[in-house]
């Protein structure tokens, strides 16, 4: 006979986050850098109150279970209030990323089927372009004051501080179940539509209470956390869920993420931890050398996204912050693994803890990793024997929105990157396989070849994609953008790589840029590249490698 446990049952609401905070960190500062030019402040307190006008006025106006409500916005104070109070209600908030083309964020909207779409004024122009193409939203509603609702705007607007300014002292949060659908997000589409992510109540709960633990984010009240990534990017890492679950301070940048903008807020802010992705943060140091500026409370920087580059993490370290390497993706909320030192890591070397600090990290409790081969098969977890990487727990997808078949393979979501795993749990990404360069059937590994042509001082940013190839398929070749006042050479680049890497790895040629292309979500964008530089260059030097590795050029 099956015994069962004989607890309470209280469904995991995203509701129950914020107003726990509001009771045990009710006078906790939000900070947020609003589009208008100012600085806005309140508690977790006003915050809850606010997220329950949100809910009521939503509920007046016919938002339901089930229904999708749009946002477009910048990390702020109102783009918070809608995840909670769009939520709360048992509705879906459904943050869209405004980096996207029109063309895709017009197919994201009607395809999520969102019935108010919320935005920052900044993006008015935008909503411009993409209403006409969207007939089944009934409002559009701007992140402002009914003062600075643009005039004879050709969309019917309504102002948000309306919208909300009906009080509900009374209101109640819902109960229900707690797998009902709460936030939707889409993938950022460069290899076709983007394709929609449907986090639960009890996905993002479970993982705001795992990312909040200390091999993990390493949270607490006595945090200030500025989240860097966006908001409409995977929910910022889900830091707008741990860090009313902990009482953290929060810091919102708002629009502004360049390197003087960030060290400036940081600074007044006393910010302690921040998260983005590696482009921002390599804009960030280069601020911090060239000024000569310190962030004295910044503690530890999580960066994920990509890989990070070596070179960025030793140059934290000569500022006194500590960069944590993470990995996830939309498919998993997205927190998958984060790299905190392990028990024996003090017994290491200096270069074998450098080694290890490198990796992506250990999976998160709730999460579940392996490594499979060609046939299927697991791969030993020895460091060395790459393979796909595979993944499962409690937040990771088992199906896209409005798909009818399951995402999974045996119960496993492939997640298109390419790993190691090593006996202590630690992953290290090689390449995403797609990224992969095979020449002459062995395998190369862009991301080793990028973080030894980022670490020379006068190379600013660098890509390595696979050029096509008549004898090898692919050969790697480096697109790089050059510090200011430099004049690398092709041959000087190409000879900082000597003694690196093996001869057949040495990339064939150097392409000098002035910026590299990214994509909506802050990563180089490599399908860009490779159309402008991946085919056969038959009207110029036509390059092969010989089987010793010696470099040939023929006319």
């Amino acid at each position: 006979m099956e015994l069962f446990g004989q607890m309470m049952h209280i469904p995991m609401l995203l509701s129950s986050i914020i107003q726990a905070a509001a009771r045990h960190y009710g006078d906790v500062e939000i900070v947020s850098r609003r589009v208008e030019g100012d600085v806005h402040r309140y508690d977790y307190e006003d915050c809850h109150v606010r997220c329950k006008q949100v809910a009521q006025a939503l509920i007046n106006r016919g938002i339901g279970s089930g229904d999708r409500v749009g946002t477009l916005a910048w990390n702020g104070y109102r783009h918070m209030e809608l995840y909670y109070g769009v939520s709360g209600i048992g509705a879906v908030c459904h943050t869209i990323n405004p980096r996207l083309f029109p063309e895709q964020i017009a197919y994201i909207i009607n395809h999520g089927e969102d019935r108010y779409v919320f935005f920052d004024a900044t993006f008015a122009a935008l909503i411009e372009q993409i209403a006409p193409q969207c007939p089944n939203v009934e409002k559009w509603v701007m992140l402002c004051s009914e003062d600075a609702l643009p005039r004879d705007f050709p969309v019917p607007l309504e102002s948000y501080e309306v919208l909300i300014e009906e009080r509900a002292p009374d209101f109640v949060w819902p109960s229900f179940d707690e797998e009902r659908a709460a936030i939707l997000c889409y993938t950022s589409g460069t290899t076709g539509d983007p394709k929609g992510v449907l986090y639960s109540h009890r996905s993002l709960t479970l993982m705001a209470y795992a990312s909040a633990l200390p091999d993990a984010l390493c949270l607490s009240t006595t945090d200030t956390l500025a989240p860097v990534v966006p908001m409409f990017h995977v929910n910022a890492w889900g830091m707008p869920f741990s860090a009313p679950l902990v009482g953290a301070k929060l810091v919102f940048p708002g629009a502004k993420l360049d390197g003087e903008s960030l060290s400036t807020l940081f600074a007044e802010e006393g910010v302690t931890m921040s998260a983005g992705v590696p482009t921002v943060w390599l804009a960030f140091v280069e601020h911090l050398a060239r000024t000569g500026k310190r962030c004295s409370t910044l503690q530890r920087v999580i960066v994920g996204g990509a890989a990070c580059p070596p070179s960025l993490a030793a140059s934290f370290k000569n500022f006194g912050i500590r960069s944590v390497h993470g990995w996830g993706m939309t498919e998993t909320s997205p927190l998958g693994t984060v790299c905190t030192p392990s028990r024996g890591c003090s017994k290491k070397t200096p270069q074998e803890r450098l080694l290890t600090e490198s990796k992506q990290g250990r999976a998160v409790p709730g999460i579940e990793l392996k490594t499979v081969g060609p046939d299927g098969a697991e791969l030993p977890r020895d460091g060395r024997t790459s393979g796909e990487l595979l993944v499962r727990g409690h937040w990771v997808l088992e199906r896209y929105f409005g798909a009818s078949a399951s995402a999974l393979s045996g119960g496993w979501f492939a997640t298109g990157d390419v790993a190691t795993i090593d006996e202590n749990g630690f992953l290290h990404i090689t390449d995403r396989s797609k990224d992969v360069i095979k020449s002459g059937g062995e395998w190369i590994s862009s991301i080793a070849l990028e973080n030894i042509a980022i670490s020379h001082p006068e190379i600013e940013a660098v890509a390595c994609i696979g050029r096509a190839h008549l004898k090898w398929d692919e050969r790697p070749i480096l697109i790089a953008v050059l510090k200011e006042g430099s004049a690398l050479s092709v041959e000087d680049v190409l000879e900082f790589f000597a003694g690196k890497v093996a001869k057949w790895w040495l990339p064939d040629d150097v392409k000098f840029v002035k910026s590299l292309p990214l994509t909506p979500t802050g990563k180089i964008n490599k399908l860009a590249l490779r159309q402008q530089f991946g085919h056969v260059e038959e009207q110029t030097i036509a390059q092969t490698c010989n089987p010793s590795g010696a470099r040939q050029v023929t006319n």
